[in-house]
């Protein structure tokens, strides 16, 4: 979850500072996230047996990164937050319900705990959504849920990732040649580096880690857990961007991270 609320800061930090467009720094996102995954795996000796990526979840990959950071030409981190996440709940909840999952009480409750908070954290500066940025955002949250919810019986999660991380860069490229034609792509050497360490690090790194977590949790454990980027985001905001730190910060934060304990004891007890 660290790594998912750096790569929103990464994001922020380069779209709003004006040091890539958003198609190119999904694109060095993702060749950045293939690279490194794909190095790791050739230094371990090869992927693992069985292992395979696919290009249903190459495409979702692809959909989240790229509607990701086009949303967030659109509308403010508090609105885009509480859609990506909204549309995470929806689909990875609804996917757990269709495999035969049945939450308990405990889950239930955790997540309108959660839930709450994270309206508590983002509802005072939400506005009327951009509808495009606003659509955008929930396409991308359905694509990431779509993608957690096939990561969890993959296989081997350092080489799953990288076959997808591959796999979504051609797609990135096409992507990048419309932008030429129809947009004006710019990139400075810090929106490179930015981007790059967004996709090597935290991405590629970051969801293969998620993989293996997802190992030990349910589609509804996996869909509530994730409800902690939001605070974790803000914090980093303020630890690392001078924002300030509220006492609404403070309180939608322990919500959240209570609602996610109450969840996750819930089923082990």
């Amino acid at each position: 979850m660290l790594a998912f609320a750096a790569n929103s800061l990464l994001c922020r930090a380069t779209l709003a500072g004006g040091l890539s467009d958003a198609t190119t720094f999904t694109t060095l996102r993702l060749v950045g996230g293939a690279a490194a995954l794909g190095l790791l795996v050739r230094a371990r000796g090869g992927g693992a047996p069985g292992a395979a990526g696919g290009w249903l979840s190459a495409s979702a990959l692809f959909a989240y990164a790229f509607g990701f950071s086009l949303a967030y030409r659109h509308i403010p981190a508090g609105t885009g937050a509480l859609l990506v996440f909204g549309a995470v709940q929806i689909t990875m909840l609804g996917g757990g319900l269709l495999s035969g999952e049945r939450p308990s009480l405990y889950e239930w409750l955790g997540l309108a705990l959660s839930l709450a908070g994270l309206v508590a954290l983002t509802r005072p500066g939400l506005s009327q959504p951009h509808p495009l940025g606003a659509g955008l955002m929930m396409v991308a949250g359905a694509a990431w849920g779509l993608y957690s919810l096939r990561g969890r019986g993959a296989g081997d999660p350092l080489s799953v990732n990288a076959l997808n991380f591959t796999r979504a860069v051609p797609l990135a490229l096409l992507a990048s040649g419309l932008g030429l034609v129809l947009a004006h792509p710019h990139l400075t050497p810090t929106g490179a580096s930015l981007a790059l360490v967004s996709g090597a690090v935290t991405s590629g790194l970051g969801y293969a880690v998620w993989y293996t977590a997802l190992r030990g949790l349910t589609a509804t454990q996996g869909a509530i857990v994730q409800l902690s980027v939001p605070p974790l985001t803000a914090l980093g905001g303020v630890l690392l961007l001078d924002e300030h730190l509220s006492v609404r910060l403070v309180v939608a934060g322990a919500m959240i991270l209570g609602g996610i304990s109450l969840a996750i004891a819930g089923r082990r007890r």
